[in-house]
């Protein structure tokens, strides 16, 4: 790419960002939602964090673990029992830290 292209790259990167990040500021009033999409973007913070945590539990290189003995498992029941148990997120993760670590570092899982 050329030094103009990656110019006009950029500004027409940061138009488009200025754009959809100010369009809340654009209607005099505010815009009625259906109250089904309303339910619906309750899960959508929930949604995402499974997106990104899913492929990181179940995965390995691309594709889907194919052993029990990986330590990301028993690691995501102990951290997932102790959040039911105190609804807890910091001792959620020491908790999943707490069993990750001696299996990886230890057993070499």
């Amino acid at each position: 790419m050329s030094s103009w292209e990656t110019a006009v790259t950029i500004v027409g990167l940061a138009l488009i960002t200025l754009f959809t990040r100010s369009f809340f500021l654009y209607p005099d009033q505010d815009l009625s939602m259906p109250g089904w999409l309303r339910r619906g973007l309750r899960y959508a913070p929930l949604a995402a964090l499974v997106a990104v945590i899913a492929p990181e539990v179940l995965m390995t290189h691309g594709h889907l673990i194919e052993t029990l003995k990986d330590a990301r498992l028993p690691a995501t029941v102990a951290a997932g029992a102790y959040y039911f148990w105190r609804r807890d997120i910091l001792g959620t993760i020491v908790t999943g830290m707490a069993v990750l670590l001696p299996l990886r570092l230890g057993l070499g899982w």
